[in-house]
C-alpha cells in the first residue's frame, strides 16, 4: 500500500509539475513587469527542480510519471489565450496564475489526503510543491 500509494501521489506530483511550469511559460512573454517576471521565473526554477526530483524517484520504482489531464491542459491553454487576447496587461497575468495555484493547491492537497499511505519523501514534496503555489499566488497578488 505504501509503494501503491507513493507512487501516485509522485504522479500527481509530477502532472502538477508539468501543468504549472507549462502555465508560467505560456504567459511570461507577456509579461511587463521585471519584477513579476522575477516571480513567474523563480517559479518556474523551482518547479523545474522539483521535476528532477520526481523523476529520479518514479525511476526508482519505475514509473515514467504523468502527464496532465489533456483536457485540464487544453482548457487552461484556451482560458489564457482567450484573455490574453483581451487584455495582455500584468494584471490578467496574475488573474489567470493565480487561479491556477489555487487549482493546484486545492488538487495536491486532495492527493495528499488520498494518498495518506505514500512514504514521507513523496508527501515532502508535494508539500513543497503546495508551497510554491501559495507563495507565488501570494507574491503577484500585488499586480491583481
Amino acid at each position: 500500500m505504501i509503494e501503491s500509494d507513493t507512487i501516485k501521489l509522485l504522479r500527481e506530483c509530477d502532472a502538477g509539475v508539468k501543468m504549472g511550469t507549462d502555465s508560467i511559460e505560456d504567459v511570461l512573454r507577456f509579461v511587463k513587469n521585471d519584477e513579476m517576471r522575477k516571480y513567474l521565473s523563480k517559479c518556474k526554477t523551482e518547479h523545474e527542480k522539483l521535476k528532477i526530483e520526481i523523476d529520479e524517484l518514479l525511476e526508482k520504482y519505475n514509473d515514467n510519471g504523468k502527464d496532465p489531464n489533456p483536457i485540464a491542459k487544453s482548457m487552461s491553454w484556451m482560458k489564457t489565450n482567450v484573455k490574453m487576447g483581451l487584455d495582455e496587461s500584468d494584471e490578467t497575468i496574475a488573474d489567470l496564475m493565480t487561479d491556477g495555484c489555487n487549482m493546484g493547491v486545492k488538487s495536491l492537497n486532495r492527493y495528499l489526503n488520498e494518498y495518506e499511505a505514500a512514504d514521507e519523501v513523496s508527501k515532502d514534496i508535494t508539500k513543497r510543491l503546495i508551497n510554491l503555489e501559495e507563495k507565488l499566488a501570494i507574491d503577484i497578488r500585488k499586480y491583481l
